[in-house]
Formats: structure tokens, C-alpha cells, sequence
């Protein structure tokens, strides 16, 4: 293998002892950097990920879809052995086996970074690798909202992306970084497990820390982020009370915080985050929510007709009106604003799934999967002059 390429580990943890050799019979298996081979594989097939689990073969995931690749072996137990032994370190290996779940990165030189989630299951040890571009995407590149432009101007507030695993919330908040790392001067603190994409410094000075490697817990990161001087925190997902706490803290004392959430509908979003509290703290959480939210960007990512995959975005901006209706719990009134809210840069999901079916660029099958209200959506192309001629829009608009 040409050593240029040699996969660079996370580093940075004191030696300890290899685990135990593996059995005899691996000594059969040629030497090789297989995991490479793979990652190079999946990267010329446009793969987000690859699936590589004990008792199966190694599987890529293109274009959502999880695809058995022919060529590939059944991984035995000792040749998953052989694959810990190419993408981890010593110390690694040894907190896998203590812990049964483990998450790194990867990075080859030239090619692409691997976030690696190594873990247990029933049928044997498994790793899954999602392939992180080298390039840092931009928002014009990946055709995001422009209002995303606008938000990354804030100096503080709280700005969350939210979507269902896979949606590509990462890859937006990196597109926002660049924008931000482009064209202002701040100082820019993610906290990040572990970090995909890397930001080169530019007009931002931007520091980026990894849990497990640059501190040894989310929380000690959290609370020392504020010390830090930063006026831009990525804190990735709101995923506790410490997390939402923290985030909240630094949005109302003068910077910019950008997190996310599993939700899938941005007004959701607000009762996601009151939920982590007890009943009798949410009214004045929802006060403290509210007083510092600027936008909630959902995101689905949609298979499109000509066999790639587009991001549709719901997007609530929290305007006067907007935070008057969130502040009364008014769900029904903050949607309409986000229908009738264009000119701030708000839109609602079923009128972008609407776009993208007028523009073809998605089936109606696949914006019936991905509507909150498959209703709603026929009405809405309906009336905006879809051609109900082909009989698969006929189908599209039955019974409506």
C-alpha cells in the first residue's frame, strides 16, 4: 500500500497492551488493507456509508438504499479482527472490548474521513463508516435555502437543524461554518464526536474539538466552552438537560449557538426541547426557548428521478409574530405564518415537496413518503397546475 495513504488515527491516548492475538486459522487471510479498498470502492460509487457486520457481507448504502455488493465475502470472526486491527489503534481495540461500542474517525490523505462507529451485536462485532467529503461543502453548492445565509449572519441565538438520522443535518451545519468562516471574523468552537468535516481557519478562527480525543466528556467540553471566548458554538445534538442548559446559557449571554435535533417538522421542535424538562419548569423554559431561537431548519433528504438524493427544507423563522405564537403554545397559527411567512425566509414542507414534484425533479411516490399530510400535498399540486394525464399522476392524485 502506498504509505501516503496510510489511514491517520485519532491519537493522542496513552499506550496500553494489544488485546490478545487472533486465532491461528486468520494467519490464512492475505495481509491487506481491506477497509481502504472498501472506502475507495464506496467513494467511486457515490456510497454515504458502509455496513460491515459478522456473519454478513460488507454492504454500501447508495443513495439510501443498502446495497449487498457481490464481490464481497461473508466476514468471518477472524476477519472482522483483521479489519479492527487496520482502523484502530491499540487503545482503541481495548476500550472496544471493555465498552462493546466505540467511535473514532478516519482520514485518508487525498480520498476521503470516515466517521467509524465500531459496536456489538447479536450475531458478532460490526462497524459502520460514513464518508465524509474533504471538502467542505458550501451552501450555494449544495442548493440550501439563501435565508441560510441570512441566519449564519446572527451574532447570538440559538439556530437548530432537525431531521431524522441520515438527513444530512451535519453536512448543512458544515456548509454554514464555511459561509460563516468566509465572510466574517469570529471565533468558531465545535464540539463534535467525533468531527467530520475539517475547517480550515480563513477569516474565522475556528477550533475544533473532538470527545474522546481534545476532552474526555461532552459535558467537560460543554462547560468549559464558555471560557473559551468563542462568538460561534456548534454543539451538535440537544441531547440532555446539560446539553439544552449549556445552549441556552451561551445563546442569552451573546453568541451564536447552532445544535441539532430528531424531529422532523421544525415547530416539533419547541416540544422536543420542553419535553427534557418536568412539567412545572416547561412554561418558563418556553419563555427561555422562545426568547432565544432564531430558526428551526427541518431537513429530509429525497431520492430524486434522476437517481440521486435532494434536501427538502421546512423552515421557521422566529419573528415577533412568530415568537408571540410559540410564546401561547398557538401551533395551528405559527404554521400558517410559516406558510404565508415567504418574505422572511419561512416555508413549510408539503409546499417544498410541492416545488419539487412541479419542477420533476422528485416522484409523487417519493413526496407521498416524505409529506407530513399526503392530503395537504395532493391539494396543493393540484392547484398549482400538476398534469394529471400520465397515469401515475393520476394515481398520485386519486381520491383527492
Amino acid at each position: 500500500m502506498n504509505s501516503s495513504m496510510t489511514p491517520r488515527h485519532n491519537e493522542g491516548s496513552s499506550p496500553v497492551p494489544p488485546p490478545p492475538p487472533a486465532p491461528a486459522s486468520s494467519a490464512t487471510i492475505k495481509p491487506k488493507n481491506m477497509i481502504e479498498q472498501m472506502v475507495r470502492d464506496a467513494h467511486a460509487r457515490q456510497a454515504s456509508d458502509i455496513h460491515i457486520r459478522v456473519g454478513e457481507s460488507p454492504r454500501f448504502r447508495i443513495q439510501g438504499q443498502m446495497v449487498v455488493l457481490r464481490d464481497q465475502v461473508k466476514v468471518t470472526p477472524q476477519l472482522f479482527e483483521q479489519y479492527l486491527a487496520e482502523i484502530l489503534t491499540p487503545h482503541q481495540r481495548q476500550l472496544f472490548a471493555q465498552n462493546k461500542e466505540l467511535d473514532t474517525a478516519i482520514f485518508y490523505p487525498g480520498l476521503v474521513r470516515c466517521r467509524v462507529n465500531c459496536f456489538d451485536s447479536l450475531t458478532g462485532g460490526a462497524i459502520v463508516l460514513r464518508l465524509i467529503s474533504l471538502e467542505v461543502p458550501s451552501i450555494d453548492g449544495l442548493g440550501l435555502p439563501e435565508v441560510l445565509k441570512y441566519l449564519s449572519t446572527f451574532s447570538q441565538g440559538l439556530i437548530l437543524v432537525t431531521g431524522p438520522t441520515g438527513s444530512g443535518k451535519s453536512t448543512t451545519l458544515a456548509a454554514m461554518i464555511r459561509h460563516m468562516n468566509e465572510t466574517s471574523t469570529r471565533h468558531i468552537v465545535t464540539i463534535e464526536d467525533p468531527i467530520e468535516y475539517v475547517h480550515t481557519s480563513q477569516k474565522c478562527l475556528v477550533s475544533q474539538r473532538e470527545v474522546g480525543l481534545h476532552t474526555l466528556e461532552f459535558q467537560h467540553a460543554l462547560r468549559a466552552v464558555l471560557r473559551e471566548d468563542p462568538d460561534v458554538i456548534l454543539i451538535g445534538e440537544m441531547r440532555d438537560r446539560i446539553t439544552v442548559d449549556t445552549a441556552l446559557k451561551a445563546a442569552q449571554t451573546g453568541h451564536l449557538v447552532l445544535g441539532t435535533l430528531h424531529t422532523r417538522n421544525a415547530i416539533n421542535a419547541l416540544n422536543r426541547l420542553l419535553n427534557i424538562y418536568n412539567p412545572d419548569e416547561q412554561p418558563a423554559m418556553r419563555v427561555q426557548i422562545t426568547e432565544s431561537l432564531i430558526s428551526v431548519i427541518a431537513q429530509l433528504l429525497i431520492p430524486t428521478t434522476d437517481g440521486r438524493r435532494t434536501a427538502a427544507h421546512e423552515i421557521l423563522i422566529n419573528t415577533p409574530a412568530m415568537a408571540d405564537y410559540l410564546l401561547k403554545g398557538n401551533e395551528t397559527e405559527a404554521f400558517q405564518l410559516m406558510e404565508t411567512g415567504a418574505n422572511e425566509g419561512m416555508q413549510v414542507m408539503n409546499q417544498v415537496l410541492c416545488d419539487l414534484v412541479l419542477l420533476g425533479k422528485i416522484s409523487p411516490d417519493e413526496a407521498v413518503k416524505a409529506s407530513p399530510d399526503p392530503g395537504d400535498l395532493r391539494r396543493r399540486v393540484r392547484n398549482e397546475g400538476f398534469d394529471p394525464s400520465r397515469s401515475s399522476n393520476r394515481e398520485f392524485l386519486h381520491n383527492v
